[in-house]
């Protein structure tokens, strides 16, 4: 029966989501537990909806009940969700499967996980298609190929063929935006769409979606822990926190003149222009920071790279004739996009990697002479550590906190018995880690607190330099905050060094004196970090700083 001109427009109006005082409980060892309590939000044709809190807060399990997709230890305990006017509270799979794609669609955090990585991405979107139209497989594929070119691959016929490994994390998310596209609709989830993206895929990601979604006239709900990018591309903000929904607005009244203390906290703990580690925490709730350190002014410099080149054979060099300097106690910068050679610099430094050409001298001997095999049982070996970028991956989950810290106290400090004890206690203080919680394993223990075990290890054997490889990434901005403060913390009061390695420019303004900018393997500028963020030489450090969103933007209005 076709629908009157009235009624075509009622449904048009009609909220493409509703959620009415949901409520959803996990059942574990310790009996249920209530993981959103009560949440009630609504999202209309066109309109994107910021979903905005700390891991814990409920943002994601919210969206997952509306699309079917919780856990089997979670349910819905109560409250409605209806999609397009249907309900779905307690819909059966097989009510769930026509709507899942064809009128809800998911882009989740991590593609390469989600993506099937036995399957070239071209044929991924295919299935997609087929699973919910009565089409050819020559078909299906040739709307594969179109799609990728709507999300932006070069080549997308060539590139349909591809398998996710063979893609940078870009255009695996690209890939995945495809596959959420694929049967056009009416509401995308976009669970931390550029979590780990550097600024200038972020951007070009995030245009990208908003280009999309306004094109075809769908709806977006944008989960995420980054309220500089909340505020740019979301027409509406929704604050959770601990399972409650806490505030809702305009995104300029949420960040300039928020209301509820939570997200009073979430703001003050955003990087902004001309903000310190200081103002990221709130008053008295940590040690204050130490004064810094003097300047190393006429002594020899702690670390001298110079020249130095890789080629993994590949075409291209990731490095190529990279030259600088870092005194003890200094913080340097190392920014760039995914490609740039930034990552690669740091394991050459580290000597996790032999270097081609050129010299890494460090506090005197050049250590690029040393061959990395030989390296690691050589007495520098404890003078060099490196925090890694995902505390998850780079802790082995059958160690405890306790045996984490441990083992390299053991292996390269040659602790045993009751003084390799009283130095892991020492070093769970020093980096605020509670000490009852040092026999726990990784997945028992929260972002912040992975994030401190893996400072820990590093600093144990009171290095003199750190690379920190983009330590805070993953990182809510609150929990990121407190880290920041450790770190900043720890270099003053120690003298170490760091190389901090990061594509958050906000971060690297607020923890580094100076700064290098890495593009296709080569440092393409240098300079104090005020000075770059101000008055930038090169026009690639221009294009990276203005594909930052800041919540200063607002304030700029």
């Amino acid at each position: 029966m076709k629908m009157s001109p009235e009624v075509q427009a009622e449904a048009a109006l009609r909220p493409i989501l509703e959620i009415e005082d949901l409520r959803i409980a996990f059942s574990g060892r310790g009996g249920e537990s209530e993981a959103v309590k009560g949440v009630s939000l609504s999202v209309a044709p066109g309109e994107v909806l910021g979903l905005v809190g700390e891991s814990g807060s409920g943002k994601t399990v919210t969206m997952l009940a509306a699309a079917g997709l919780l856990e089997r230890n979670g349910r819905i305990a109560g409250g409605k969700v209806r999609i397009a006017g249907q309900d779905v509270t307690r819909a059966s799979r097989g009510m769930l499967r026509p709507i899942r794609g064809a009128v809800i669609s998911m882009i989740f955090q991590n593609p390469r996980a989600a993506l099937n990585p036995i399957r070239a991405v071209g044929d991924q979107i295919a299935d997609a298609i087929r699973a919910h139209e009565r089409v050819s497989k020559a078909q299906a594929r040739e709307r594969a190929i179109a799609l990728l070119a709507d999300v932006k691959f070069p080549r997308p016929e060539a590139q349909a063929r591809a398998y996710p490994h063979e893609l940078s994390g870009g255009m695996c998310q690209r890939a995945m935006i495809a596959v959420a596209l694929a049967c056009n609709p009416k509401l995308l989830i976009a669970d931390e769409p550029t979590t780990g993206l550097d600024p200038t895929t972020q951007k070009s990601v995030m245009d990208l979606l908003a280009g999309l979604i306004a094109e075809r006239g769908m709806a977006m709900v944008l989960i995420t822990h980054d309220l500089a990018m909340a505020a740019e591309y979301c027409g509406r903000v929704a604050v959770m926190e601990q399972g409650l929904l806490v505030e809702t607005g305009l995104p300029r009244r949420i960040f300039l003149a928020p209301r509820h203390p939570y997200t009073q906290r979430l703001v003050a703990a955003s990087p902004t222009r001309g903000a310190r580690i200081e103002d990221l925490v709130p008053p008295g709730a940590l040690p204050a920071l130490p004064a810094a350190p003097a300047p190393t002014i006429g002594r020899p410099h702690l670390l001298e790279v110079v020249g130095l080149q890789k080629d993994f054979g590949n075409g291209a060099k990731a490095v190529d004739g990279v030259s600088f300097t870092l005194n003890a106690g200094q913080s340097l910068g190392l920014v760039g996009e995914s490609g740039s050679g930034k990552s690669t610099t740091s394991r050459l430094v580290c000597r996790l990697l032999d270097a081609d050409a050129g010299a890494i001298v460090f506090d005197g001997q050049d250590l690029a002479a040393t061959a990395e095999k030989d390296f690691h049982r050589s007495p520098r070996r404890s003078d060099i550590q490196l925090v890694f970028q995902d505390p998850t991956d780079s802790l082995n989950p059958r160690f405890t906190a306790r045996e984490c810290i441990a083992d390299p106290l053991r292996r390269l400090g040659g602790l045993r018995g009751r003084a390799l004890e009283a130095k892991v206690r020492e070093t769970a203080d020093l980096v605020s880690f509670p000490q009852a919680l040092l026999d726990r394993l990784p997945h028992q223990l929260s972002g912040g607190q992975k994030a401190r075990v893996g400072i820990g290890r590093a600093v144990c054997l009171e290095p003199k330099l750190m690379v920190l490889d983009e330590p805070t990434a993953a990182l809510d901005v609150s929990v990121q905050a407190v880290v920041l403060h450790l770190l900043e913390r720890l270099r003053r009061e120690l003298g170490m060094a760091y190389l901090f390695v990061s594509h958050d420019l906000n971060v690297v303004r607020m923890m580094c004196a100076d700064t290098l900018v890495m593009k296709s393997g080569r440092i393409v500028e240098a300079a104090p970090t005020e000075k770059l963020f101000t008055a930038p030489d090169h026009p690639y450090t221009r294009s990276l700083l203005a594909a930052v969103p800041s919540l200063d933007a607002l304030k700029d209005d």
